[in-house]
């Protein structure tokens, strides 16, 4: 293991909380979570790789819900038929 240096920095609230949530859910420490960020960054050669970076992993999440088994629940109506019955309900 190389020789480590200690940085002070601050950040704010909600990236603290964040933070702290996804170090428990990927059972890791605060620290080794900042340095996994900057070593994304400082292997990154521009914005715009880091925009594509970004856009593939979200480009991914979507495609992996789109993918995903929900049952269903043998629901008979439709949303366009909710919308007109309340639309008749109100012109009455």
């Amino acid at each position: 293991m190389s020789q480590m240096v200690r940085k002070q920095i601050y950040i704010r609230r909600e990236q603290d909380e964040r933070l702290k949530r996804k170090a428990r859910e990927l059972d890791v420490s605060e620290a080794e979570l900042v340095r996994r960020g900057i070593e994304t960054v400082l292997c990154t050669t521009s914005q715009e790789e880091i925009r594509k970076s970004a856009w593939e992993r979200l480009r991914a999440g979507m495609e992996e819900r789109a993918n995903l088994k929900v049952p269903q629940t043998g629901r008979t109506w439709t949303r366009d038929e909710i919308y007109e019955e309340r639309l008749e309900r109100l012109s009455h």
